[in-house]
């Protein structure tokens, strides 16, 4: 079957990369071993630029030669959400006796992705876009996209989950449930990444 794979780049990040040496990860070939059988026909990938970090200057510059070594990849689109980052005040757990009771904070906030991923979805659902849709999330807020194209629509949607113990609301409206973690390791993109007529795209060192 046709199959379009919805990707939520910061839950994949932070559920299955975060702490490995497998960030150079290969979404196409992930997706081949998670699919088998199937065509992946289109790959969308739904991610936001992150701000720098005075802990760790060179973060934008990483995800920036990962998304350029991504967008090599063939009928892959990459979707941007965007960052809000602010100082609000919040309430301490355990204030002291005497010591203020609220501590200004630094919070940041992804925002768009999963809308985005979401509205995607259920577009390309209405226009027959795909036979069978997988999405890679553990997220909460797409259970109705997800939803709406399986029980409304009457189209599979695979959840490639990137942890160990996905969320049940999620398993309950996809059709079926995959975990991606033992296609991680093996899934890696060429180091570097040879691009016609333009300079390799190196892994960032400590990847």
């Amino acid at each position: 079957m046709r199959a379009n794979v919805y990707v939520d780049g910061f839950n994949l990040y932070y559920g299955a990369v975060k702490g490995t040496p497998y960030k150079w990860l290969d979404i196409a070939a992930l997706c081949r071993l998670a699919l088998p059988g199937d065509t992946i026909n289109r790959i969308r990938y739904f991610t936001a630029r992150v701000h720098p970090d005075p802990r760790d200057p060179d973060k934008p510059t990483r995800q920036q030669l990962y998304l350029r070594a991504l967008a090599t990849t063939p009928n892959l689109s990459i979707h941007f959400g965007h960052f809000l980052v602010s100082q609000p005040r919040m309430a301490l757990a355990n204030p002291q006796p005497g010591q203020p009771r609220t501590v200004e904070v630094i919070k940041t906030e992804e925002k768009g992705s999963d809308v985005n991923l979401g509205v995607h979805l259920v577009r390309d659902a209405f226009k027959g876009h795909f036979d069978l849709a997988a999405v890679l999330t553990n997220d909460t807020d797409l259970v109705e996209p997800v939803r709406i194209v399986t029980q409304e629509l009457n189209l599979p949607v695979t959840l490639l989950t990137p942890i160990a113990r996905p969320a049940a609301s999620l398993m309950k409206v996809a059709s079926h449930v995959r975990h991606t973690q033992p296609y991680i390791g093996p899934c890696q993109l060429p180091d570097p990444v040879l691009v016609p007529g333009k300079r390799p795209i190196a892994k960032p060192i400590g990847w």
